[in-house]
């Protein structure tokens, strides 16, 4: 049994499909991501599984309860938090806790105790009388993720928990996933950054509302079929265009300062040299690269353009 079974998962808006077919399972106590891309369904696929938007086919369990025929049963082991602030800001930190307290029926007798440890989780004490308007980014989404945890839910939902915040305080929220994680808090999260894939145990690339590839980060690098090169030069846009004409390049892609190129067979140094010489020295330097996930999402999503 799964903490979480989507099976055959569509949600579609007229004659658009937000999600189509998706079908996986996420195990007990793991951190699972779905990562991708704005406008790629993550969303949709969030809320549903939080009951909060009716499928148009396939099946969502939580527990093994359908969440749209136990959406009570299934909303006291859920914790949610949403892709944008949506506490209220005209109340304080702590008047904000104890609203979701209310909310979620949290006994007087424990609610001391429980506000005591989320204040030291998320290191929002200090900050307890002022207003959540006037928090910053990463402390907005620290106080969203302890109202999401008021009731000691067995799930926790996240729907780009990093989005917008600073590098610290992204950092920040992947520690205190970890933390929740290890008191066996079952965690999904999505996010559109690539990079953090590598936090979770397992992901799902996400990709026009179907699922693309699925598995740890390392199984998804690993299957990456093709040498690929970190490939660095004076002239950019002169050495794309020498290589998109080369038959053995399968693919190219600018990343920052430097393009990655993909071959069908791996080039030997005599390669190198000769293309060094035939871009009248603009191609400066070459490395065979480890894939990012952001490789392959690149790669394995190829083929549903």
């Amino acid at each position: 049994m799964d903490a979480i079974q989507i099976d055959n998962f569509q949600k579609q808006y007229g004659s658009r499909y937000a999600v189509k077919g998706v079908s996986f399972s996420i195990h007990f106590g793991e951190l699972f991501g779905l990562i991708g891309p704005d406008g790629a369904g993550k969303t949709t696929l969030i809320r549903s599984v939080c009951s909060l938007l009716p499928p148009d086919g396939g099946i969502i369990k939580i527990n093994e309860m359908d969440v749209y025929q136990n959406i009570s049963a299934i909303r006291n082991i859920l914790g949610y938090m949403p892709q944008h602030f949506s506490l209220y800001q005209d109340l304080s930190v702590e008047q904000n806790l104890h609203f979701f307290a209310d909310l979620y029926q949290v006994p007087q007798v424990s609610l001391k105790d429980k506000l005591e440890q989320l204040y030291h989780f998320s290191r929002l004490e200090p900050f307890k009388k002022r207003k959540a308007g006037a928090l910053s980014g990463g402390m907005k989404q620290k106080l969203a993720l302890s109202c999401a945890l008021i009731h000691t839910p067995e799930v926790l939902i996240l729907d780009e928990p990093t989005y917008g915040i600073d590098p610290v305080s992204r950092q920040e929220l992947w520690e205190m996933l970890h933390t929740l994680q290890k008191e066996n808090i079952t965690i999904l999260v999505s996010t559109a950054y690539m990079e953090e894939a590598d936090q979770c145990d397992r992901i799902a690339l996400m990709h026009q509302g179907k699922i693309s590839s699925l598995g740890s980060p390392s199984q998804l690098k690993n299957a990456y079929p093709y040498p690929l090169y970190r490939v660095s030069g004076r002239d950019f846009f002169p050495l794309k265009k020498f290589f998109l004409k080369l038959p053995q390049v399968h693919s190219i892609q600018l990343f920052g300062d430097s393009i990655h190129i993909s071959f069908a067979q791996k080039p030997n140094e005599t390669d190198w040299e000769h293309w060094k010489k035939k871009t009248n020295h603009i191609l400066t330097e070459w490395n065979l690269l480890s894939p990012s996930i952001e490789d392959c999402f690149i790669e394995f999503t190829r083929n549903s353009r």
